[in-house]
């Protein structure tokens, strides 16, 4: 492999997913920045936003259909957020995934990757000693 050419932009990444048309990026604000995936262009942002309530370090992306995922940084919580308006409208809490022992060795929650074929998702983290397939259902 070779580099191409680089491509800037503005800004800090922490997280990155593609739904189809665009590229969205995170930066640990409230914001989601949609980009083109070819010339980085910004092409338009939304403010994360639950209950009324901005939400902040937003970090690890996946995009899945008109949604996206992700973690919060430093809390073992994912949220999912309605892409066009920025709305959250699920909470997932992924506590309680290592033991007692494992946490204490591990780093934050910070890898999610969605399988489409059997709709699970990875779960994993900085140091964390497994990855974990889960499946989201509604209490």
């Amino acid at each position: 492999f070779e580099p191409l050419e680089p491509l800037r932009y503005p800004g800090e990444g922490w997280g990155l997913c593609f739904n189809g048309e665009a590229l969205v990026m995170s930066d640990g604000s409230s914001l989601l920045e949609f980009r083109d995936p070819d010339t980085l262009a910004l092409l338009r942002e939304v403010t994360v936003f639950n209950d009324g309530q901005i939400v902040r370090n937003i970090n690890e992306l996946e995009c899945v259909a008109d949604e996206v995922y992700a973690n919060i940084w430093g809390r073992d919580e994912i949220i999912r957020i309605d892409a066009t308006t920025g709305r959250v409208n699920a909470v997932i809490d992924a506590s309680g995934l290592l033991s007692a022992a494992e946490a204490m060795r591990a780093d934050v929650l910070n890898g999610i990757a969605y399988k489409p074929d059997s709709r699970t998702f990875l779960l994993t983290g900085k140091l964390w000693p497994h990855v974990f397939e889960v499946e989201l259902a509604p209490r």
